[in-house]
């Protein structure tokens, strides 16, 4: 009995992380959805479907004017509003109301998410013993960006010409830099400072790659009530501009296919870093879902077809000029993007899956 226990334990311990992971998903999209669905309600649209997950329905409910149900796949969801996609003559519909409403409605669901993503940074923060600053503490022996250059008491503003907000634009702009020769710009005495040149040692790791030593120590500060929201505001942003450089490096090449993750791997990763994290440090975990929440919400602004994006691009055309495209072509152009955005997923699950398959997930 006792091994049989022990076999149970053991797989429970597996499971419970995709099942939190899985979990998460749902939140996220819940958070999505609610956010059009609030503000559709606040403005009296007149929403037919409110669904959270895809594909074939395993649980529906009808109240009032709104059929609420929950879909097999936890890929996403949807707020159908009346006359979101086609025409109507519901005084109530959403084509009937003024643009700049139609586009917070639309706008509504990645806010929400990226003010999620900010209210776990906030908890991160405040569960943590020291919130770290882009400000050098102190050195380690023989420091060569010491020796070329910084000093402490440094307040890093920019690195490699890109604006430091947080402690975690650090190591994710130092980790961009390929030859180890960096260009700051600090607050030194109460004036900013260009410091270029400044020299890293490098050390080459077991696969072959080689990483930069960061030879400095920086500033801790205690998580006061406003240490927390300073800090939470700027490690926000730092978190929500990685989505941004990281099409930049995907579309100049220096990422590849194989480095993008879909929903499976994604929920690989949130399943290891769940299964490590302890109680006493959730900084792991905690770090992964709001870097998760924050970049869907920013992926979803992009100005792409079938996007929430794409969607506000359309609108913003049709505020300006006082004159909405035509609903057929913009619908044929979300349609597109649609096929395109499934098949992208598609690619990028099927990679997953193989990724899965050699033991390089979970």
């Amino acid at each position: 009995m006792s091994d049989f226990l022990q076999t149970v334990a053991v797989g429970w311990g597996k499971i419970w992380p995709i099942l939190f992971a899985i979990f998460f998903f749902g939140v996220i999209i819940a958070v999505h959805e609610g956010g059009h669905f609030a503000f559709a309600k606040l403005f009296k649209v007149r929403v037919n479907q409110f669904a959270l997950g895809m594909g074939p329905c395993i649980w529906k409910k009808q109240k009032g004017e709104t059929e609420y149900s929950l879909r097999l796949f936890p890929i996403g969801g949807f707020c159908a509003m009346e006359g979101e996609d086609e025409d109507s003559d519901d005084e109530r519909a959403f084509v009937k109301k003024k643009v700049w409403q139609r586009m917070i409605i639309v706008a509504a669901g990645a806010v929400i998410n990226i003010l999620l993503g900010f209210l776990i940074v906030l908890g991160m923060l405040t569960q943590e013993s020291l919130i770290g600053t882009p400000q050098i503490n102190s050195f380690y022996e023989n420091a060569s960006t010491q020796q070329t250059g910084l000093r402490e008491g440094d307040v890093i503003r920019e690195i490699n010409g890109r604006r430091v907000f947080s402690q975690y634009d650090l190591g994710f702009l130092l980790s961009r830099d390929k030859d180890g020769s960096v260009d700051f710009v600090v607050q030194r005495d109460g004036e900013k400072t260009a410091v270029n040149g400044v020299k890293f040692d490098t050390y080459t790791a077991e696969d072959g790659t080689e990483s930069m030593v960061y030879d400095f120590i920086i500033v801790g500060v205690k998580p006061t009530f406003g240490a927390v929201l300073k800090y939470g505001v700027g490690e926000t942003v730092s978190i929500a501009r990685i989505i941004w450089i990281s099409l930049f490096d995907m579309l100049t090449g220096t990422y590849g296919f194989k480095e993008l993750s879909g929903p499976i791997g994604t929920v690989g990763m949130i399943a290891e870093v769940t299964q490590s994290a302890t109680k006493a440090d959730l900084t792991p975990i905690l770090t992964i879902l709001a870097l998760i929440t924050i970049n869907i919400g920013i992926f979803n602004l992009l100005p792409i077809p079938a996007l929430d994006g794409g969607r506000l691009f359309f609108l913003l055309i049709e505020g300006i000029f006082r004159k909405p495209i035509k609903r057929k072509y913009e619908g044929w152009i979300h349609a597109v993007g649609l096929v395109i955005l499934l098949g992208f997923m598609v690619a990028v699950s099927f990679s997953d899956i193989l990724k899965l398959s050699r033991g390089e997930l979970f």
